[in-house]
């Protein structure tokens, strides 16, 4: 099913680009765990293939991602060993070598919106909500939004969105550097798309290395993200982070 779920895709129109499309649209695009390590894969996938020069993530319109699966992550809250989906997935995008770009139409919650930190250009409409609700949940920030959201947007726009979970508009996320540019509904794919051919076109191994020299090390990011999951997966057992899951459960029903 993970398949239907996540779409792989290599546009004819589009050489040397590689498409990750998050499917599930009658969940918002809520990930399972198959969902994260099937992302996962194609990360790894995309990273060897020397055919490939950028990768480019999508969701549905009207959806980028609403975050978590409730149902999984209530049986990660209940056995932390079933996160491993979710953690490879986050582990690989911060070590992704390549260029990576995303383009967003609607809901971007929780993954939904720190993935975006990890890109290098990320396109969204004006109808775009940034938001990571963890302290709401009595969790704390992940993917090295801990350490990304600071460096691109100083503490007060990175407290306000990742402590105090204040959710951003698409212009308000371009003002903070989460973003690069808004465009309208009908523009996204095309426009995600083209600077990825453009990407693509570069002379490979020079846009590599200015990569690596714009972004932070690595051993920076990975080390903070297995900071965030050892005190993520804490909080998850917490007596708050159970009331918060109940709260939460409560208000959906």
């Amino acid at each position: 099913m993970s398949e239907d779920h996540i779409l792989i895709e290599n546009p004819e129109a589009h050489p040397g680009v590689r498409v990750i499309r998050m499917n599930r649209p009658d969940k918002k695009n809520a990930l399972t765990r198959a969902m994260y390590d099937r992302m996962a894969d194609a990360l790894i996938d995309a990273d060897k293939d020397s055919n490939v020069r950028v990768v480019v993530m999508f969701g549905v319109p009207g959806c980028f991602s609403s975050g978590n699966d409730l149902n999984d992550f209530m049986a990660i809250a209940m056995e932390p060993s079933q996160a491993k989906g979710v953690n490879r997935f986050i582990l690989e995008l911060g070590k992704f070598a390549k260029p990576l770009l995303s383009g967003v139409d609607g809901l971007a919650i929780g993954i939904g919106t720190t993935m975006n930190l990890h890109c290098d250009l990320t396109f969204a409409t004006p109808r775009s909500q940034f938001r990571t609700p963890f302290t709401d949940l009595a969790l704390v920030p992940e993917a090295a939004s801990s350490l990304l959201g600071p460096a691109s947007m100083g503490h007060q726009r990175a407290f306000a969105m990742f402590a105090a979970g204040i959710g951003f508009t698409a212009e308000e996320a371009r003002d903070a550097g989460l973003i690069w540019k808004v465009v309208s509904e009908d523009e996204l794919e095309a426009v995600t798309l083209k600077a990825a051919d453009d990407l693509a076109a570069k002379p490979p191994n020079a846009l590599a290395i200015s990569r690596k020299l714009l972004k932070k090390p690595v051993d920076d990011i990975n080390a903070r993200m297995h900071d965030e999951l050892h005190h993520f997966a804490n909080q998850l057992k917490s007596p708050e982070a159970m009331q918060a899951f109940q709260a939460f459960m409560n208000r959906k029903k």
